[in-house]
């Protein structure tokens, strides 16, 4: 489980913040290799958050929205005995920063009729203030672990 893929070792800084996570999440906003344009996505994005918090640099938000989208549980399924049970897990850091990236996109793809600049500035001043379609799927993920804490003993 602790393996590192190449993605992680051969990972370059973006070139305008010097941001490990931000490249990870250009990479992840990227479709059919077109790198340029989900760098200009992500940089105009982080143009709109800065002009919309003033308190803090544009990475700084973009970093704790991640943050307040990461999982600290999920539930996953383990068969015992011929049933499927949902099992509360710990979520490693590579896995949460995955899912984290993973939901905002998703929230962001899941909005229509605007720019994916503006509709990505939105999600993740959304996510900085804990609010938004990425914190609430965190959200049901830790309420379905809680749930499921009974099954609790099933964790391998």
């Amino acid at each position: 489980m602790g393996s590192i893929t190449a993605s992680r070792t051969q990972l370059r800084p973006d070139p305008q913040f010097g941001s490990l996570l931000a490249s990870k999440f250009i990479n992840c906003l990227m479709e059919d290799g077109k790198k340029s344009i989900a760098q200009g996505i992500f940089y105009r994005a982080m143009e709109i958050v800065g002009q919309k918090i003033n308190d803090a640099e544009p990475i700084e938000i973009f970093n704790r929205a991640v943050e307040n989208v990461k999982p600290a549980v999920e539930v996953r399924s383990k068969r015992v005995g011929g049933a499927a049970y949902q099992v509360p897990m710990q979520v490693n850091r590579n896995r949460q920063q995955s899912l984290a990236i993973r939901w905002l996109l998703q929230a962001v793809r899941d909005k229509k009729g605007r720019a994916t600049h503006e509709k990505l500035a939105e999600e993740i001043i959304a996510a900085y203030k804990r609010e938004g379609a990425a914190v609430t799927k965190r959200d049901n993920v830790h309420r379905m672990a809680d749930a499921n804490k009974a099954f609790a003993h099933f964790a391998w």
